[in-house]
């Protein structure tokens, strides 16, 4: 038996494994991967939005469109399909056709992908080469073995080693992935759900995010919903959706664009933890996570919680079933939470905001400075802005 088919047949499933863990690069946008509606959703079931009322949804003027396109920088491939594609998913999804919800749109498009459909990710071959040889030098593998394993040939006629090389999009490392699948023995069964790019398309949203919320999805689906995400049309539809389509009772949508990073209702979180901190004298990481999604053992946020619990008159399960919903709109009606404000804002002498930037960190390969959620939130906020006052102007 030739050193090559050793590799494929012996090798190939650890390289698989290899690229699994080796290769999960988070993007700059969102952060947590354990939220719902965050890049990468490996926690709890998303839970899906309730659409807003048709009745307060206003039609589109007829000349948005038009306006879009004109508002798009001149570079913008198929200028006319962005501006389409971005009406449509506004209106099929009974959310208004606003300036404002336009400018959204715009703004995040333009903040993860310059309005590239499938954005260049500087690099990404050396950064997917050095997470894998990283993760293969902790298994105690050697980098040739790695790259003699690799050196086999893939469905595409390269060897996966040059595809690596060449690497230019999260698309295009999707797809590898999806051809180690196919290549490796029980490669289905072993990896089938677990293709490490977990974000894609103009709005990097996340692949799980959208898998769970393709009800309504107005498109034919080609071949998967994880391949509409890399398209345009899927890209921003989805994108839409996560920033728009669930209800959340924010002042403005810097807060929607912090939990468009940090995961839904990520901002209404932290200001409930402010508040717990306040009141039990705990320092809180305002991260929006009020339970642990790897374990039902209690977090920092629930045991702070737990020490005013006399105060709140509650139980330590009754919190503890408060807490499970943080992920939803409906905590904001649990006594837990009006509890908390209402002890809080007491000591405090006024009523503290519903509403609190994240106080999370950005980690990536891909990343290269310290960036934070609320950096990317108010970079947002001024690319929306922006577009604000151009759009009115034209």
């Amino acid at each position: 038996m030739s050193h090559l088919i050793v590799c494929r047949h012996y090798l190939a499933p650890l390289l698989a494994t290899l690229l699994l863990a080796a290769c999960a690069s988070e993007p700059v946008s969102q952060g947590d991967a354990s939220k719902p509606g965050s890049a990468a959703v490996t926690g709890p079931a998303i839970a899906r939005p309730a659409p807003l009322p048709k009745a307060q949804v206003p039609r589109a003027p007829a000349s948005m469109q038009s306006r879009i396109v004109r508002l798009l920088p001149a570079r913008t491939v198929d200028r006319n399909g962005w501006a389409q594609d971005i009406v449509t998913a506004l209106a099929k999804q009974d959310l208004a056709v606003t300036d404002e919800n336009v400018c959204s749109v715009l703004a995040v498009a333009e903040q993860e992908s310059t309005f590239q459909a499938d954005p260049v990710v500087p690099g990404l071959g050396k950064i997917a080469w050095k997470e894998i040889n990283a993760r293969a030098g902790k298994l105690l593998i050697p980098e040739f073995v790695v790259r003699t394993a690799l050196s086999i040939n893939s469905p595409t006629g390269k060897t996966y080693a040059e595809r690596i090389d060449k690497l230019r999009t999260e698309r295009e490392m999707s797809e590898i992935f999806e051809d180690m699948i196919g290549e490796v023995p029980m490669g289905k069964t072993l990896f089938g759900n677990m293709n490490p790019v977990r974000t894609g398309g103009p709005m990097q949203v996340s692949i799980a995010f959208a898998e769970a919320n393709s009800d309504g999805y107005p498109y034919p689906i080609k071949e998967s919903i994880r391949h509409e995400v890399f398209s345009r049309r899927g890209g921003i539809w989805f994108g839409t959706r996560h920033l728009l389509n669930y209800p959340a009772q924010y002042p403005d949508h810097l807060y929607r664009y912090a939990d468009f990073n940090a995961g839904w209702y990520a901002s209404r979180n932290a200001a409930f933890q402010a508040a717990v901190s306040r009141l039990s004298g705990k320092p809180l990481a305002l991260d929006g996570d009020l339970t642990r999604y790897d374990s039902e053992l209690p977090g920092k946020t629930e045991l702070a919680v737990h020490t005013i619990a006399g105060q709140l008159s509650m139980s330590t399960q009754a919190i503890h079933q408060s807490l499970k919903l943080g992920d939803t709109s409906e905590f904001a009606q649990s006594d837990l939470y009006h509890r908390v404000f209402v002890l809080a804002d007491r000591k405090a002498g006024s009523r503290l905001p519903r509403a609190v930037l994240p106080g999370i960190s950005l980690k990536s390969p891909k990343i290269t400075r310290n960036l934070t959620t609320a950096w990317f939130a108010k970079r947002v906020q001024w690319r929306q802005q922006t577009c604000l006052k151009r759009l009115g102007s034209l």
